[in-house]
């Protein structure tokens, strides 16, 4: 420790030439059992505030202050409340705790300083945080206290000793309260300087209250300084004054006694301050105390100069209104202080900070947004700022609905700083900076010299690595999200494309929604769903983020709750709202290319997130229906598709249903004037390009054009239609079976003789085969190269199993090619015929009832893979037991095999060779393959134990594994079987989507539409290809009114969502509770009314008293003259001089007769 060798008070040198070296710091080690330390500083009263916050904050390594209460009130002992012990237990310890406040108080052990210093000590030793420290700091006199010998002769060698005194103290003196961390001691100034710790600690607050410190968000608030005024004596009054003076605001808590009480009954008085009135309250509140004249006199002057800054005065009876907490209490007192002396908005940003960093939006709404101060949608982006960072929705919603404008707010840069602002545990932020190392190496691989050496600090992220991590996400629906187009300067020189940080967001509401969710922040992300537009899309792409996420997610409780997320509901919500109001827009929304999505459709992103329940939703269904049977009548029979299947003149006639041909509306003009989505009907179900145009060409000319675009449009509609396109995939490939069948079996001739005509057949078939599985996977209408469509194609497992057959035909036809291996060709061939009858089994999910048998098969055959790995761990522990006993000089490796894994095998379904393995049925001699003594002889030795293991092994195997096995199987069919509809539904969608996007034509005479598209393709060169699949690009006033109309259906669901949560027991149940404290508030206001009722009849009793002794003495000196006027003998004057002679003949107004 350092001695104090600095300026004293009187020497020569202003308070700000005190500076941190002079000053005499120490640690203090306080007795007791505990033990507990404390630093300590010894400063003369002159001491510059700054130099003191310095200390606290760069040599005592205190956390910068977000608040700083400042505890006022009784300095001497007294008995305290228990109602106010929990309001500092409870309240003011747990507000400094959540706030991050430092706590001002006089650091001795009595009165006020020691109640604090207790509740911080039981709040130490209740938390269990490390961080949930709670500073208290003393600012005493060193003159007060005790032992003060120890330190003034402090060395610095180590720290003071200071004992525990539980007295209290010794006449004037007080020890220090152990409870506090740190105690700022003034040294005492010369006689008639006043006193110092009270005019440091003024100070200090003024210096404390002009700093500022970032809390809550990305921007700085000035450290609100609140002066806590509990009990007190008279002589607190010169300190409130001053403080006033200095506008630092004050909290009165009523009922805690002393002048605490008297300021709550003196603060709201109407009418001006009488001495009469003070000294009446200073006599109820001290009755104990001797009140001079000159005191009340001097108090009610310090009384009406505090009840002039009643804005600055806030009371609060915790004893009548103990609903609130007191940090509402605090943000309440500060948000009246800055009230009173400005309606600017900029004034009023710090306490909306305050608000926001203590997530208090009752006092936002009911203080600060409440009408008297007009807010401009940039007077609210930095607090806007502070909400999104630290996960405010209600505060995002009440900052928007009060002028604030998202699309002004949200540039890139500060959405660029939103994901930077990211907690550097979570996912989101590992992710960041996996893409954020991966462009740093690639750059250092382009020869960057900054890239090849790693970041000092954290990595600071921008929307190129975003747009990576949304990409893996979303694929197709977030390509080119962030990134700006490339020009040709950009593109020669090398360089990415980045974006304009200073340009406003295209879709901010989308790109607040993504930041939400990649965040896991699903009440903010539902706020901005709510908000923006294309919410069906917007809800399946947020359930595809969360799906990946999940998997990425190593915490099991984060993980569940992004599982757990309800998006999928949303979306599923939102599209039966909309497809009760109109059919036909449902259907539009679901193969309209979104604007926000990179053109991709609501199917496309439910795919993605396989969601199965948004695909079993009816309107789904219904939509699919359509699109499986085109422009044909739902339900048409299969015979009769069969029947105009092989006799395609049955299309013309009535036998199939179609729909009414009618002129289609294309042109701008009608598109603009059309009042129903007619024109999506059309864009749906409607003819292809080329037969579009040319059977409209054919309708103008006449009655013989007609009747030829007649013939043309139905030939287009039976042919163009799903179900014909599958029907006729279906009967081709059952031929294809038949005839490879007979290839196999009777038409297989050697390579001399073969192969036959039937055999080349099937050979051209096959070829076509492989062209169309050429043609699905990559020729494909996503703008991938070849590696992700191969990727995408081998993701089904049924485009596996058409590789698989393709494979080993082209290796059965190869070996059957060569003489030498024409029988090993013909084995491939009879398994290669296996896999495509198997291949039939993709036929049937079509099917109602035979589709999720499928999944149930497929789910069980995985079960099978698990019970298989059980029972080869029996087989081999059982039959290598067995080999090894039986026959042990047996080292014939295909017999090994044999007997080791097929025989164990064989004997779980009963069949048991006894003659090899019984001693009691084995005899050598009877066959001539097994002769004494040689290998395949069984050896008898310890038979009993084969016995014994052949006993065990069927025991476990039949008995234990098969009703293992029985009962995987129950669990998996009841699991799928329970949501049989809804698996089925999604296959289904499947089936559709892929034969909707075939050609017409079955294998093989698909060859012509495969020729027909590779002619397409050269002929339109350098045109934009129509594609085949579910999705259209509607006319720019048709797609504008289907998104506005989506926003108007989610208004209707949010609107009957919390109707129904207003409806709900919680709901009623807060309802109540609040309807409780209205009835409790009013219940309060009464009694306040029947207290100043009181006090107004006690105001006129004490008037009616005085009146009544003015009445009094009046007429007492009406006697009296009237009794020394008839003692003189003079006559009584008459009533109108009387007045006059007895006022002139008084000596003094006011001054009583002096007697005769």
């Amino acid at each position: 420790m350092q001695d104090a060798g600095g300026t004293r008070p009187g020497s020569p040198g202003g308070a700000g030439d005190t500076r941190g070296p002079s000053l005499g710091r120490g640690e203090i080690v306080f007795g007791g059992s505990g033990k507990k330390r404390g630093k300590f500083v010894r400063v003369p009263s002159s001491v510059a505030p700054s130099v003191l916050f310095d200390l606290l904050l760069a040599e005592w390594h205190l956390p910068a202050p977000n608040l700083v209460v400042s505890l006022v009130g009784e300095e001497r002992p007294f008995a305290m409340k228990p109602w106010l012990r929990d309001v500092l237990r409870k309240g003011l310890v747990k507000a400094a705790q959540s706030t991050g406040a430092w706590i001002l108080t006089s650091a001795l052990r009595v009165g006020l300083a020691r109640y604090v210093g207790q509740a911080v000590r039981d709040h130490s030793l209740a938390s269990t945080s490390t961080k949930a420290r709670v500073v208290a700091i003393g600012i005493a006199s060193l003159g007060r206290v005790l032992h003060r010998r120890l330190l003034d002769h402090a060395q610095g060698t180590g720290p003071v000793h200071y004992p525990l005194d539980n007295g209290g103290g010794q006449g004037p003196f007080c020890p220090l309260d152990n409870n506090h961390s740190h105690f700022i001691l003034v040294e005492p100034g010369a006689p008639g300087e006043g006193d110092g710790p009270t005019e440091l600690r003024l100070r200090l607050e003024k210096y404390i209250s002009e700093q500022r410190t970032g809390y809550g968000g990305t921007s700085s608030i000035e450290i609100p300084v609140l002066c806590l005024l509990v009990n007190g004596d008279p002589s607190t009054l010169e300190r409130i004054s001053r403080a006033v003076e200095h506008a630092s605001p004050w909290l009165i808590l009523a009922g805690s006694g002393g002048i605490a009480d008297v300021l709550a009954a003196l603060v709201n008085q109407p009418h001006v301050l009488a001495p009469q009135v003070a000294e009446k309250q200073f006599r109820e509140k001290f009755p104990s105390e001797h009140v001079s004249r000159e005191d009340v006199v001097r108090w009610t002057g310090l009384l009406q100069t505090i009840v002039a800054h009643r804005h600055l005065l806030t009371v609060h009876d915790f004893e009548q209104e103990g609903s609130e907490e007191l940090d509402t209490v605090i943000l309440k007192a500060l948000v009246k202080a800055c009230k009173s002396h400005s309606q600017e908005a900029q004034d009023y940003l710090d306490e909306l900070k305050l608000a926001v960093a203590w997530d208090r939006v009752d006092i936002a709404k009911s203080e600060i947004f409440n009408g008297d101060v007009e807010w401009k949608s940039s007077d609210l982006e930095e607090v806007m700022m502070d909400a999104l960072v630290s996960n405010k929705p209600e505060f995002v919603r009440l900052f928007v609905d009060n002028g604030a404008d998202v699309a002004d707010f949200l540039t890139y840069g500060r959405l660029q700083q939103l994901y930077r602002s990211v907690a550097p545990k979570s996912l989101l932020f590992d992710l960041l900076q996996r893409k954020h190392e991966e462009g740093r190496l690639t750059l250092a691989g382009l020869g960057a010299q900054q890239a090849r050496e790693p970041p000092a600090g954290p990595p600071a992220f921008s929307l190129h690595e975003v747009s990576r991590v949304l990409k893996d996400f979303l694929h197709d629906a977030c390509r080119g999200l962030y990134q700006a187009e490339r020009g040709p300067a950009r593109r020669n020189s090398g360089q990415k494309g980045l974006l304009d940080l200073n340009q406003r967001s295209e879709d901010p509401w989308r790109d607040l929604f993504l930041w939400a969710v990649l965040q896991n922040r699903h009440e903010m992300a539902t706020y901005f769903w709510a908000m923006g537009q294309e919410g069906v899309a917007a809800a399946l792409a947020a359930c595809k983020i969360l799906k990946e996420m999940s998997h990425l997610e190593t915490e099991a409780e984060v993980g569940r709750t992004l599982r757990e997320a309800k998006y999928e509901q949303l979306a599923l919500d939102l599209f039966s709202q909309c497809y009760r109001h109109s059919e036909e827009r449902a259907f539009a929304l679901l193969v309209r290319r979104n604007r926000c999505w990179n053109r991709t459709t609501c199917l496309y992103l439910a795919t993605e997130a396989d969601t199965k329940a948004f695909f079993a939703h009816d309107g789904v269904q219904a939509f699919l229906t359509k699109i499986w049977w085109g422009d044909m009548a739902s339900g048409t029979s299969i015979l009769r598709l069969l029947g105009a299947f092989f006799c395609p003149a049955l299309v013309y006639t009535n036998l199939i249903t179609f729909s009414e041909e009618a002129p289609l509306r294309t042109g701008p003009e009608d598109l603009q004037e059309l009042d129903s989505l007619d024109t999506e009907k059309s864009l749906l179900c409607g003819l292809g390009s080329g037969a579009e145009e040319l059977a409209e060409a054919l309708r103008s000319e006449g009655d013989r054009g007609r009747r030829a675009a007649f013939l043309l449009t139905r030939w287009r509609k039976f042919w163009g239609a799903p179900v014909t396109v599958f029907l006729g995939n279906v009967v081709m490939y059952f031929a294809f079976l038949f005839l490879f069948t007979y290839v196999l079996l009777v038409d297989f001739q050697p390579p001399p003789q073969g192969p036959s005509g039937s055999e080349v057949a099937l050979y051209f078939w096959v070829f076509t085969l492989v062209l169309e599985e050429i043609r699905q996977g990559f020729f494909t209408d996503e703008d991938t190269h070849l590696v992700k469509k191969f990727t995408l194609y081998v993701e089904d497992n049924w485009n596996k199993c058409d590789m698989v057959a393709i494979f080993l035909f082209i290796a059965g036809v190869t070996c059957r090619m060569l003489p030498r291996a024409f029988e090993a060709g013909r084995t491939v061939l009879a398994i290669d015929f296996m896999v495509f009858t198997l291949r039939l089994i993709h036929i049937f999910a079509v099917h109602k009832q035979l589709g999720p048998k499928i999944i149930i098969v497929e789910r069980m055959m995985k079960d099978v893979f698990f019970f298989l790995f059980f029972l080869s761990v029996w087989l081999v522990a059982y039959g290598v037991a067995t080999q090894a006993l039986l026959h042990p000089h047996d080292g014939r490796l295909e017999w090994i095999f044999r007997r080791v894994l097929y025989r164990p095998y064989l004997q779980i379904f009963g069949q048991i060779p006894l003659d090899e393995i019984d001693e009691a049925r084995v005899n050598c001699s009877l066959y001539p393959l097994l002769p004494e003594g040689s290998p395949s002889c069984p050896n008898l030795y310890a038979n009993w134990v084969v016995i014994l293991l052949l006993v065990t092994f069927l025991l476990v195997t039949n008995v234990l594994l098969m009703n293992l096995l029985i009962a995987m199987f129950s669990y998996t069919f009841q699991v799928v079987q329970g949501n049989a509809d809804t698996f089925w539904k999604f296959q289904r969608f499947h089936l559709i989507v892929e034969y909707h996007e075939r050609p017409a034509l079955a294998p093989p005479f698909i060859l012509l539409s495969h020729l027909s598209l590779v002619l397409k393709r050269l002929l339109q060169r350098g045109t934009p290809q129509k594609r085949a699949r579910l999705e259209r690009d509607l006319p720019e006033p048709l797609d504008q009114k289907v998104v506005t109309w989506e926003a108007v259906q989610k208004e209707n669901f949010l609107s009957e969502l919390e109707k129904r949560r207003k409806e709900g027991q919680e709901e009623l149940l807060r309802k109540a509770a609040h309807r409780v404290d209205v009835v409790a508030k009013y219940l309060e206001g009464l009694r306040e009314q029947e207290r100043r009722v009181r006090h107004l009849e006690s105001q006129v009793g004490y008037c009616a008293a005085l009146l009544s002794s003015m009445a009094e003495s009046l007429a007492r000196g009406s006697a009296y003259w009237n009794s020394r006027n008839s003692s003189t003998g003079n006559p009584p004057a008459s009533a109108d001089h009387g007045g006059t002679l007895g006022s002139r003949e008084c000596p003094e107004a006011g001054q009583p007769p002096s007697n005769p």
